[in-house]
């Protein structure tokens, strides 16, 4: 997610984790030695910008809402056979034996009936998107510049860098002619305040003004404490075949990319030869339209679809009939129907 303040031309930026570009620590706290401007509400309004706070701005235009329809690509099938016999039992006996508590006999001895392929799909569609919010932040005035004429320009026509696509990141951008000078808000302009260490004066020099008595007030905005933001949003469908295998196990699983598609704003496959894939594809695109389009800025989409291996396996051990899965590039197992099982182990 990238999100980037909206702060004053006065503002400097400092280095935050989630962005080389520079982050902005919240503004709600003051540091030891930071300003004390008097609150938001007796700060003067600035055209443009008279609801600041954690709210998303709505964006400006920036062109065409819907993605033009690609030339329709001839189909092909996307079928994968299913494994050897050798590498199916290959991969259970390295479960079992992963396993403290399960005996490899039923994984060395078993007899194979049936191997079936499962074509499983996974889609996904991921929408970078960028969002703006404005609020006031201050700093100590030390004889900085204050650019506090002129007209400020709109949240959405300050020019923002692009950060590295579907990255996460937080940025702060100053807003142009919005600084102004404000008295000290905590010693009431008098560049001191009552010392709470000093018994002898009872007064030392005010700390967050450096005794000069006054601060500088400079727009600022943190989105949800920032100014902007830019979201990786991810839809992620799995189309099973209702084959029993626990999708969820796939989360981290490795499969063959099948297609990728990156744009401003893609288009719905349409010509996937499995049409469940295709009816995922639309439902993603239109939610994620109808979810960013009126508070963000959709900047790139780019949806894919990858084959995930899995193979059923039957088999036959001790005259009872068992199945376990095969799944992944890695070849993981998945079963929970294991038939030698001790009780070796017990929970202290």
């Amino acid at each position: 997610m990238d999100r980037t303040h909206l702060l004053s031309d006065q503002d400097e930026a400092h280095p935050g984790p989630s962005c080389p570009a520079g982050s902005y620590a919240d503004p709600n706290t003051v540091a030891k030695d930071g300003a004390t401007a008097p609150p938001a509400d007796m700060m003067p309004v600035v055209p443009g910008y008279e609801s600041l706070g954690p709210y998303v701005i709505p964006p400006s235009d920036f062109g065409p809402t819907q993605p033009q329809a690609p030339s329709r690509a001839p189909e092909r099938r996307f079928d994968i056979p299913a494994i050897t016999e050798e590498l199916a039992q290959e991969a259970f006996i390295k479960y079992a034996s992963s396993k403290c508590c399960y005996s490899s006999k039923p994984a060395k001895e078993m007899v194979f009936t049936d191997l079936q392929s499962l074509n499983t799909y996974r889609y996904r569609l991921e929408t970078f998107t960028e969002s703006r919010t404005t609020e006031w932040d201050s700093e100590p005035y030390n004889g900085q510049v204050v650019d506090g004429f002129g007209v400020a320009p709109g949240p959405w026509s300050i020019p923002v860098p692009i950060p590295s696509l579907f990255q996460d990141c937080q940025k702060a951008v100053r807003v142009p002619h919005t600084s102004t000078v404000k008295g000290c808000h905590s010693c009431l302009n008098l560049g001191r305040s009552a010392c709470r260490r000093c018994v002898n004066s009872g007064r030392t020099q005010c700390a967050f003004c450096g005794g000069m008595g006054r601060t500088a007030s400079n727009r600022c905005s943190p989105c949800h404490g920032s100014g902007m933001t830019r979201k990786n949003n991810v839809y992620v469908a799995v189309i099973d075949k209702g084959s029993g295998f626990p999708v969820e196990l796939l989360d981290r699983i490795s499969g063959e990319k099948l297609l990728t598609d990156m744009a401003p704003m893609v288009y719905p496959v349409v010509s996937f030869p499995d049409s469940s894939v295709n009816a995922e594809s639309e439902s993603a695109v239109r939610e994620h339209q109808a979810q960013f389009a009126t508070t963000c800025r959709i900047l790139q989409q780019r949806q894919t679809i990858e084959l995930i291996p899995i193979t059923r396996v039957h088999y036959v051990w001790n005259e009872k009939t068992h199945i376990y899965f095969v799944y992944g590039t890695e070849h993981k197992v998945y079963t929970k129907d294991y038939p030698v099982k001790c009780c070796c182990c017990s929970i202290l």
